[in-house]
């Protein structure tokens, strides 16, 4: 038997700062573009009930574990629930089992604010941030950890959830944050631009994506759900958070590939290469880059563990037995 850690959201939702999650990411990363492994997501569909069961996990050796995440959503309940599991990288035990709820918008968050350091330009001072909801959240909270923003444009379709967004951070961090009425006036002068919605189609026109701009999208980690315009994924360098993933669901990739304006050479590098400096990134003031962001168990071991090792140190979470296979299979 060993004794593995459980940890409810509520145990350890208070454990780490926008800042600490980028921290643990961006190191995820670059093992990962040194060599550790990690596999795009595997889905699983079911028509009825409708849902979905999806699984990722990663290796991160040098921070010592590995695990990923497996949630459900939709099904009977209607809702969403993330299981993470976390191993010991050297000995295979299991460590702990977090509900992985709370931690979601920050460690994704932290993936994108990964990107945003290693490809938006040095002096960008102006985000666009499209959608409200919990993961634009935790996209702006980590994003502004990594640039100093004079200004923040928050566009949603519906007016006091844009509003709520735009009040809660002008209060957090040292920013102008408004809220604006269109996709467009969100943009108009945007050196960064965050997509974190639940649309089929583009949430912003090419046109206004100026040189120089990067661009975060979180939302299209499906074949059909495409936030930005394939033309400008087209001019755009792209970079998916696994490099595998750009042809198996990100949508946008996959729809300017359909439109035959890219094929599947036009990934320039994976996140993790472009922070373990096998990639450039970034090579002009003029150049638009693209992070496409489906979620992958590298985030998610890096933060896990970081809560893990916390929780520890407070004496949070309960311990609960497991059986080695040798013991359970044998009886003895």
């Amino acid at each position: 038997m060993t004794d593995t850690l459980f940890l409810t959201s509520a145990e350890v939702d208070d454990l780490a700062e926008p800042a600490d999650y980028v921290a643990v990411v961006r190191d995820a990363y670059r093992q990962v573009g040194e060599g550790a492994p990690a596999e795009p997501r595997t889905k699983l569909l079911n028509r009825d009930p409708p849902g979905m069961l999806t699984t990722y996990a990663a290796v991160l050796p040098e921070t010592g574990a590995m695990g990923g995440y497996a949630y459900s959503a939709g099904f009977g309940a209607g809702d969403a629930w993330f299981m993470t599991p976390l191993f010991d990288a050297e000995s295979g035990e299991p460590l702990a089992l977090l509900d992985g709820a709370s931690m979601n918008p920050f460690k994704t968050g932290a993936a994108g604010a990964t990107a945003v350091d290693a490809l938006a330009r040095a002096d960008a001072t102006e985000i666009a941030v499209i959608g409200s909801g919990a993961q634009a959240r935790g996209q702006l909270a980590t994003t502004a950890t990594v640039r100093e923003f004079e200004a923040v444009r928050v566009f949603s379709p519906t007016p006091e959830n844009r509003e709520a967004l735009a009040d809660e951070f002008d209060e957090r961090i040292d920013a102008d944050v408004s809220a604006v009425a269109s996709a467009s006036d969100a943009l108009d002068g945007a050196d960064v631009v965050v997509t974190a919605t639940t649309a089929s189609g583009p949430v912003i026109d090419d046109g206004d994506v100026e040189p120089g701009t990067h661009v975060t999208a979180m939302g299209q980690y499906h074949p059909e759900k495409n936030e930005l315009p394939p033309e400008l994924v087209a001019r755009a360098t792209y970079v998916p958070d696994i490099r595998a993933r750009a042809a198996q669901d990100a949508g946008s990739f996959l729809a300017a590939v359909e439109a035959g304006l890219v094929d599947e050479d036009h990934v320039a590098a994976d996140l993790g290469e472009v922070v373990a400096g096998g990639h450039p990134g970034r090579t002009s003031e003029e150049e638009i880059t693209v992070f496409d962001s489906g979620g992958t168990g590298i985030e998610t071991v890096a933060a896990a563990h970081m809560l893990y090792q916390r929780a520890s140190e407070k004496g949070r979470g309960q311990t609960i037995d497991f059986a080695p296979a040798s013991e359970a299979l044998t009886g003895r």
